[in-house]
């Protein structure tokens, strides 16, 4: 049995090939690559991931979500993330990324495992779908019965550093048969904080804003949500990874 708990790795979400080649750049370990920033992450475009695979040399897990909202798939979503899987997998990316629940709340075993089917070898992230499931507990467990490898997880509460207890509850769980992955308000400060749990990744989007270059910019117009600055660009910031992997290193290495 590998052991996980040996594994202390700095995944960096992205959302553009900037962003991948920023990840490298600062020395994360893994990228899970998304589209849809907005709605926190969706499936990516072939293009993007064969594109980022061309150019990046650390390990890529690609997302697999129709839209943005619940975990709750119809079936012509599920047909939608199938074609999907099909399509990316022919680009071999390092792994998938998935999550799915049921209308109560309970991890959809079934729904999972149909994806799980089509993705094959590939190692797997379960998503932060897991923090709206409904018994965390006896989801790790359904999740390792399934064979994936990491849950992403803020602990059940908006950020990780909120939710340390529940991150120790969820290692002991998990007992190193399936890596416990930190995310959502990780930062380079309180990857100390969260370390002391023993979780076994550390998770972030490094996200720093950059102002766009159109110098014309039409008042009257709004291509999307209202609030949003659709003059600014989110990219992941090298020198903010660099500061998390040193941390990391700070932590792990005698």
């Amino acid at each position: 049995m590998t052991d996980f708990a040996k594994k202390k790795l700095l995944e960096i979400c992205c959302f553009s090939l900037k962003s991948c080649k920023n990840a490298e750049l600062g020395r994360a370990n893994r990228i899970e690559l998304c589209g849809g920033f907005l709605e926190g992450g969706t499936t990516p475009s072939v293009g993007l991931l064969s594109s980022v695979l061309d150019q990046v040399n650390i390990p890529v897990y690609v997302m697999i979500r129709p839209r943005g909202g619940d975990f709750l798939y119809n079936e012509d979503e599920i047909q939608v993330m199938l074609a999907d899987i099909k399509l990316l997998k022919k680009l071999q990316p390092a792994g998938f990324v998935i999550g799915m629940l049921q209308s109560d709340g309970n991890i959809d075993m079934a729904g999972n495992a149909r994806l799980l089917k089509a993705i094959g070898d590939f190692p797997v992230t379960f998503h932060r779908a897991f923090d709206m499931c409904k018994n965390p507990h006896l989801a790790i467990e359904q999740l390792i019965s399934l064979g994936i490898e990491n849950i992403l997880t803020s602990g059940q509460f908006p950020t990780a550093p909120e939710a340390i207890g529940n991150l120790k509850e969820y290692k002991q769980t998990a007992a190193n048969r399936i890596n416990i992955m930190a995310g959502s308000g990780v930062n380079p400060r309180n990857i100390p904080e969260i370390a002391a749990v023993n979780v076994d990744a550390f998770h972030f989007s490094a996200k720093k804003a950059f102002p766009s270059l159109m110098t014309y910019r039409n008042p009257n117009i709004k291509m999307g949500a209202e609030d949003a600055d659709e003059f600014m660009n989110i990219e992941a910031d090298v020198e903010t990874i660099k500061m998390a992997r040193e941390a990391i290193e700070r932590l792990y290495t005698s």
